[in-house]
């Protein structure tokens, strides 16, 4: 073979080898690119995934709260177990190629961590139902903060001592008007006057003074060596509602009879008040309004004309005592309204949000949690009579502002997908009546 022929070879020999690398490093180009996309298909599934895994966790929550409900109504019990605790019903439930789990943060009385089981709204104080006295028994908030989270909610325009109304939230960068409603969620405290970040939420606020209420709150996200822990709420937030309301029914869910209104005929059909009772109670109201059933207590028997007396007008022996109100009182109400709103339940709520209830002592309120411990839930609100140290003046006072049962719960639902581990958080707020599961709210954001 000649010289050049060989040359020539060679050339082409690199010219093909050249090829190949190229040709090599284009499959390899196109195969990353491919299990690039494959890999962020498989995670982009995978999180689709999570969310209906966390759907399938409230749709399973709400419906146990449901069946819960009916059982309670069934029995006659206001309060039970329920699913505040229920692993067995929410601890990683396999679904498909995941899982969901329904979780809540522990109280420090439950040693904190992770709890799978849902929250009682009615064991907190409703920002739309206190008053501005139940509101400054919370630590750290002050009479003047009280007034503006009033006047943000009514629906007027004068401003109450110390309050704000349009005027100044007109005067911030950027301007905005008050609500003049109803909070639809705690989180609009942070647009009141005087309510930062790190007072709502226990978070340190990186906003300027002048309007700390303008940022979205940020929860923040669990990192990988955090994803099995809920952050336990801190602040006010801790012990503050936007959402809670309970039918103004019995344990049985029937419709309560109204001592203000009822005839006597209607009185009698509750089991343990006679005629002559009944007659004494609407003999009463005719010269008291019944401010609470507490009001019972002092119902004694009118007085005949011709005896010293004036016809209608009471005397003598109480006709109802403390153990007759505790058979009656569930039966009975002040309240024409069908809902009370606001409604704290005994047999949840802890020491410090007791304590912002009227007459509430720091003592009384451990003796109200150590009595539900100790003895089992409260069956109405007239057992709190029977706690050490209740009075029945205090007793009064409270009987209007609490409750023995819960209808409005929170449900935080996590559901996992796929071997990547995709997490998604759902958190929604539900009312539980007799004849509907009804979504108050919905959060899927920095959960």
């Amino acid at each position: 073979m000649r010289p050049g022929s060989r040359d020539r070879s060679g050339s082409v020999l690199i010219g093909v080898l050249w090829c190949v690398v190229l040709l090599a490093l284009i499959v390899v180009g196109v195969l990353h690119t491919a299990r690039l996309d494959l890999t962020v298909g498989k995670y982009h599934a995978d999180r689709i995934q999570a969310h209906y895994l966390a759907l399938a966790g409230i749709e399973k929550a709400k419906a146990l709260l449901y069946e819960d409900a009916l059982q309670r109504s069934r029995s006659g019990t206001h309060h039970g177990p329920g699913l505040y605790n229920a692993p067995a019903d929410f601890r990683d439930v396999a679904l498909g190629r995941g899982h969901f789990r329904v979780i809540r943060a522990g109280t420090d009385d439950e040693g904190g961590g992770v709890i799978f089981g849902v929250s009682d709204e009615e064991s907190r104080l409703n920002i739309n139902v206190a008053d501005a006295a139940d509101l400054t028994k919370i630590i750290g908030l002050t009479p003047d903060v009280a007034a503006a989270i009033v006047d943000w909610r009514d629906s007027d325009s004068t401003v109450s001592p110390g309050g704000a109304e349009a005027p100044y939230y007109e005067s911030l960068q950027p301007p905005y008007m008050p609500r003049n409603g109803p909070f639809p969620t705690i989180r609009e405290l942070l647009m009141v006057r005087g309510v930062s970040r790190e007072l709502l939420f226990g978070e340190p606020s990186s906003l300027p003074s002048a309007s700390p209420a303008l940022e979205t709150p940020r929860r923040g996200t669990p990192s990988a060596e955090e994803e099995d822990e809920i952050q336990p709420e801190a602040g006010w937030a801790a012990q503050l509602t936007a959402f809670s309301t309970v039918q103004n029914v019995d344990a049985s869910g029937t419709d309560r009879i109204n001592v203000q209104s009822a005839d006597e005929t209607a009185l009698v059909g509750v089991r343990g008040i006679t005629q002559q009772i009944a007659r004494a109670i609407v003999a009463y109201r005719g010269r008291n309004q019944f401010q609470s059933l507490a009001d019972l207590l002092d119902v004694t028997p009118p007085q005949p004309a011709g005896r010293g007396g004036i016809p209608g007008q009471g005397g003598g022996t109480k006709v109802i005592n403390e153990t007759l109100l505790k058979e009656i009182a569930d039966h009975l109400t002040v309240e024409d309204r069908a809902d009370l709103p606001g409604a704290v339940n005994i047999n949840t709520a802890g020491v410090e949000v007791l304590l912002c209830l009227p007459g509430m002592t720091r003592p009384l309120a451990q003796a109200v949690v150590a009595q539900r411990r100790s003895n089992g839930f409260y069956p109405h609100v007239a057992a709190l009579l029977e706690v050490p140290g209740m009075t029945r003046d205090v007793f009064k006072q409270l009987a209007p502002k609490v409750t023995a049962r819960s209808e409005t719960f929170r449900i935080l639902s996590e559901g996992r997908a796929g071997s990547s581990g995709s997490r998604k958080r759902i958190e929604v707020v539900v009312h539980v009546g007799l004849n509907s599961v009804n979504t108050l709210a919905w959060r899927e954001d920095d959960l």
